[in-house]
């Protein structure tokens, strides 16, 4: 848990004194991002969204005991699982993963509507107020697929198997 922090603490730091530099020399945080296909999500964001990949957005679960399905399996090796559960756990994951594709890629569809909308100037009012709504409806969509499966697999494992994932994880 403590890595985790510091990562993040170093991750913030960083990006600060990057816009800090970039500040100092003129230019702005947003140089060289505008020629995104999707301006408000970067490339690696939307390769995370077709992957079906969860880019931390289940920690609330992963974090308080309900290990996500990939995690799981990335634990294969360790013998936490028995087979019929190793089984149970990949369907999860399979089901999860094609879910998250297809809500990943709405997101990507709202996300590239409103950009549209300003790059043609059609954009209103109302429309922005339509557009952000499903945006971040899609959002949580796209959230409450990757909390669900935590849930899910959750539910397969017994408390024993969940404090030895969680040890394995590093959170304990």
């Amino acid at each position: 848990m403590k890595i985790l922090v510091a990562a993040v603490i170093a991750l913030f730091a960083s990006a600060a004194l990057a816009q800090h530099h970039q500040h100092k020399q003129g230019s702005s945080p947003y140089s060289g991002i505008h020629s995104r296909a999707v301006k408000a999500l970067s490339d690696q964001q939307l390769a995370e969204l077709r992957a079906g990949r969860g880019m931390g957005i289940a920690l609330a679960a992963e974090l308080k005991g309900y290990p996500g399905p990939m995690h799981v399996l990335e634990l294969a090796d360790r013998p936490i699982l028995t087979s019929q559960q190793r089984r149970a756990v990949r369907q999860l994951f399979d089901a999860m993963k094609a879910e998250a594709i297809s809500v990943g890629e709405k997101l990507i569809d709202a996300e590239t509507a409103l950009d549209r909308a300003f790059k043609d100037r059609s954009i209103t009012p109302e429309r922005l107020a339509e557009l952000s709504a499903a945006i971040g409806r899609t959002q949580g969509e796209v959230r409450a697929v990757h909390l669900k499966y935590h849930l899910t697999t959750a539910e397969l494992l017994s408390p024993d198997q969940t404090q030895r994932y969680s040890e394995l994880r590093g959170y304990r």
